[in-house]
């Protein structure tokens, strides 16, 4: 039923060449107002597959951990959240999932698996159970590496200053004291000094690895490889499965760092590597359509086209951008309330079903998907849980000229940073900022110096009055509305905050998956294909 493209940080990217996604826009409904429920990847994702904001989930943090930090951690989707996989599942349909999950992975031991995508759903999964990044090609934007290396060195620089004073006073006799503390202490160093020059590799084995179903293909990737091997993998679902029914979500690894490609796409871009990424995955989009073409499916498949947040604009060396540009909406990837970080594409194509070439400017979001495929596929959308996604069907075929959002709301980790208000009998879309981050230095417009801007603390702004901006007036946020310029504005303020207090009414404390306790890595929740640590393998030798 439907065949989902999702990857990061591709928003707006008016002057590429991506003729592929261009006939997908052409061909199907765009909608340009359509909004992640979160602006980083792990809470987007979950609330994409369970059409729940993520703090309903747990798919949050309250301690600045955005994302899951490591393969080998303990936090993930819980068991007791519901996927349109497993509702389409139940319902005869084959589902697979090829590419990147980044929703866990173990629980208590290395093979439990209970964070998987076969255990939510997914009876195939080809690819990364993590997320690709930049410390698993070793580049200068680390996500973990340069900040491990930095504390190892400096616990190690402090070590062999005690060891140095313990043996000069020893000599001196100025210390009365054993050579066991100095013989420890010069170990101890050692080994900090070790860890310090091998963990770049130990990250790249524990974290940048294939998995198809529940077992490890390599460790580590080898990534010239990984797009032919992920293409192959989605012809080979569709030719396996085009006489039934099927979900198939390919997530893209592509338009975020490392920014992987293939040789015969390097510098053919005008905007440098993060173009040439960009292109390799449109035509990896025009091969994924050209292959339902051959099996007979373009007509009687619905294509789903977004992303799950927008571009990271902290990804930055010197002059050169590798996080992409969110044109006129302000901010960027991790950023809970700006539209930059939220304001994602969305393109829906079924030939002879949705009208061609059709734009929505209504809100809408990625939890739209789940009751939009469930009552497709004859589901039932659960009633024992709060479902904060609307069938978009009625949207797409021009039966409702309306979203059924009258309001959402805009998370930063836990925390609500904004929400916007659908007035629909005006046609106007407000926007409230309770929460903004400090742009850093004074004037950019984003938090240069830092992998993404914080949700909390010193580097945020509490506004009282919040800030209100006209959406349809004012898509890039530019002109805040005082009760001076604007005549409504002590109205649309209290509808909005009460709409926040009966949506928090809604919400049941629930378990933080990517706290501290969730996050952090632990060795016997390791994947490792051989005896650990010495974590290689290559059980696939896939296209040549």
């Amino acid at each position: 039923i439907s065949g989902n493209r999702d990857r990061d940080n591709m928003l707006h990217l008016h002057h590429s060449w991506t003729p592929n996604i261009d006939r997908l826009a052409e061909d199907g409904v765009k909608l340009t107002q359509h909004i992640s429920a979160a602006s980083l990847c792990t809470p987007s994702r979950a609330a994409f597959l369970t059409g729940r904001y993520p703090v309903r989930s747990g798919m949050v943090s309250s301690i600045g951990y955005r994302v899951l930090q490591w393969t080998g951690a303990s936090g993930g989707l819980p068991t007791n959240e519901t996927t349109f996989a497993k509702i389409l599942k139940e319902k005869g349909y084959a589902t697979g999932l090829i590419g990147k999950w980044h929703l866990g992975l173990n629980c208590e031991s290395a093979s439990d698996h209970c964070h998987h995508p076969l255990h939510h759903g997914f009876d195939h999964f080809y690819g990364m159970p993590f997320s690709l990044m930049g410390d698993c090609a070793h580049w200068e934007l680390s996500e973990k590496r340069v900040n491990l290396e930095q504390k190892l060195n400096f616990l190690f620089q402090v070590l062999a200053l005690v060891a140095l004073t313990l043996v000069a006073g020893k000599l001196t006799h100025l210390i009365p004291v054993s050579w066991t503390p100095v013989i420890w202490s010069a170990l101890w160093a050692v080994l900090l000094l070790a860890g310090s020059y091998f963990v770049g590799a130990l990250i790249v084995h524990a974290d940048c690895l294939l998995m198809r179903n529940h077992t490890i293909t390599e460790q580590p990737m080898r990534f010239q490889k990984t797009t032919p091997l992920i293409l192959q993998e989605v012809a080979s679902f569709l030719k396996r499965n085009k006489h039934g029914p099927f979900l198939l979500f390919v997530s893209f690894l592509h338009v975020h760092i490392p920014l992987i490609t293939m040789e015969n796409f390097l510098g053919k871009s005008l905007h440098g590597l993060y173009g040439d990424n960009v292109e390799e995955m449109d035509w990896m989009v025009g091969q994924i359509l050209d292959t339902l073409d051959m099996e007979g499916l373009t007509n009687s498949t619905l294509i789903y086209f977004t992303s799950d947040h927008g571009g990271s604009l902290e990804n930055q060396l010197g002059r050169t951008q590798y996080g992409g540009w969110n044109g006129i909406y302000k901010g960027g990837k991790g950023m809970g309330g700006w539209e930059g970080g939220i304001r994602v594409p969305g393109i829906f194509r079924w030939p002879g079903v949705l009208p061609a070439g059709q734009v929505i400017g209504e809100p809408t979001s990625l939890m739209d998907v789940f009751p939009t495929v469930v009552q497709l596929a004859g589901g039932e959308v659960p009633q024992d849980r709060v479902i904060d996604g609307q069938d978009l069907l009625p949207l797409l075929l021009g039966t409702a000229q309306h979203s059924d959002h009258e309001f959402l709301m805009h998370y930063c980790e836990g925390f609500l940073h904004a929400a916007r208000w659908h007035q629909r009998d005006k046609g106007t879309t407000w926007k409230v900022h309770f929460v903004t981050p400090v742009f850093q230095p004074e004037g950019a417009g984003a938090c240069y110096g830092r992998k993404v801007c914080p949700c909390f603390g010193e580097k945020v702004l509490h506004h009282d009055p919040p800030l209100l901006f006209d959406l349809s007036r004012d898509p890039s946020e530019t002109h805040v509305l005082t009760p001076a310029s604007e005549p409504v504005f002590y109205q649309v303020m209290e509808r909005v905050q009460r709409a926040v207090r009966e949506h928090q009414r809604t919400l049941s404390p629930v378990p933080l998956q990517l706290d501290r306790l969730g996050n952090i890595w632990r060795p016997w929740l390791q994947p490792c294909c051989g005896p650990f640590p010495l974590c290689w393998c290559l059980r696939e030798d896939g296209p040549q």
